[in-house]
């Protein structure tokens, strides 16, 4: 490839293609030219689609029933998180042999910043992501994308024009003449609530957003509107953060069939607060607000929020909170989703301190907890479960 910038443009974005699909492909050859769709039962959702799934209209998030109806002869395959993890700790790998300046967003996709790399690797850092990328699918069977440019925002944006097994630049001379025509809705991390009530103000490409003065903006669209000013300008300053604050962490499912069996849904909400307080755990973080979502057969979407005296990190507690929540919503509904989740996150130093004199027997209860992390980590997660969690 030939760009005047090509050797100058050091922050890259690399994203996997269809990386779950791509892995399952590489375990099992046979589907190499088949529709391949990972996700849940029919009542599930798409996680990932090849792009021969994705030519017949699949795309991620989209009901497993209308994936389904668009590709009938697609081979449907459950997820497989912890073969997914360790393909993606050995491209970790292989980026960490480029550079200390790497910001992962998910499994399958990382900010570089190769910086002042030239001089260690004797090669500019466009050479040796098209090195990263191919090494990717000779060593892993895997495919990346690389979007490369002079800040993240459109690096991101580049790592998406050429999918899959793509290299697109943006240099700093071309960014205002690439993204004048350009709809709006390629900015990274506006929802759809967001590009409708751009559409409402008459902005559906930067070029219309580049009508608008900083204030208008901010007036129109609160705090989004710098944002929004900089980057119609190609704008960002924001730097490839390695350790980047986690927010939340949350688990949900969404069931193969609405249920309202009251044990059904008690041991699902057990099971995904252990999830969340094992995550929790692992990072070293507790949270000072329990988060319940539901959606209901109707497809009606609750969230319910309660914040604790102190923060929290044990799964007793967090199960017991959200079953709160939960029993406020009222006995006899069927639903199609559940989750739970903590947010405010603060160090796990700062967790679980305060005793609850309302509940003398919680102290008693986190003490079992910690017995039964310690066989865990010795012995496996499988060594040692409640009975709710069978049910």
């Amino acid at each position: 490839m030939r760009h005047d910038e090509l050797r100058s443009l050091s922050i890259a974005h690399m994203d996997c293609d269809a990386f779950y699909a791509s892995v399952e492909k590489r375990e099992n050859p046979e589907l190499a030219d088949k529709p391949v769709i990972i996700g849940g039962g029919k009542r599930g959702v798409v996680s990932t689609a090849c792009y021969v799934a994705r030519i017949r209209g699949v795309r991620s998030a989209m009901p497993m029933f209308k994936a389904l109806d668009l590709c009938p002869d697609a081979v449907v395959l459950k997820p497989r998180m912890a073969l997914y993890a360790e393909v993606s700790r050995q491209i970790r790998g292989f980026m960490e042999e480029l550079t200390p300046a790497i910001e992962p967003l998910s499994l399958d996709e990382a900010f570089l910043d190769l910086t002042g790399t030239e001089r260690l690797h004797g090669a500019p850092p466009a050479v040796m992501l098209a090195r990263l990328v191919k090494r990717m699918k000779d060593e892993l069977g895997v495919t990346g994308s690389v979007g490369l440019s002079h800040n993240k925002f459109l690096a991101k944006i580049a790592s998406d024009l050429d999918k899959p097994h793509g290299f697109s630049v943006i240099g700093k001379a071309e960014t205002q003449a690439f993204l004048r025509p350009r709809p709006v809705r390629m900015i990274w991390g506006v929802g759809q609530a967001g590009q409708d009530a751009l559409e409402r103000s008459g902005i559906r490409t930067f070029e219309d957003l580049l009508r608008w003065d900083r204030e208008g903006l901010m007036v129109r669209f609160g705090s989004m509107g710098e944002r929004l000013w900089h980057l119609a300008r190609g704008e960002d300053h924001r730097r490839v953060t390695r350790n980047a604050p986690v927010k939340s962490i949350s688990n949900e499912t969404t069931f193969h069939e609405n249920t309202k069996d009251p044990d059904i849904l008690d041991g699902h909400l057990w099971r995904m607060s252990e999830k969340v307080a094992d995550r929790a755990k692992a990072k070293g973080l507790a949270g000072r607000v329990v988060v319940l979502k539901v959606k209901r057969a109707d497809f009606k979407l609750i969230t319910r929020r309660h914040a604790l005296g102190d923060a929290t990190q044990m799964a007793d507690r967090i199960y017991r909170t959200a079953r709160a929540m939960f029993d406020q919503l009222g006995a006899g509904v069927s639903y199609r989703l559940l989750g739970t989740g903590i947010s405010e996150l603060v160090p796990a130093e700062q967790a679980d301190r305060l005793g609850d004199l309302l509940d003398p027997q919680a102290e008693k209860r986190a003490s079992a907890e910690r017995a039964t992390d310690a066989i865990r980590a010795r012995f496996g997660n499988e060594a040692i479960v409640k009975g709710r969690s069978l049910r």
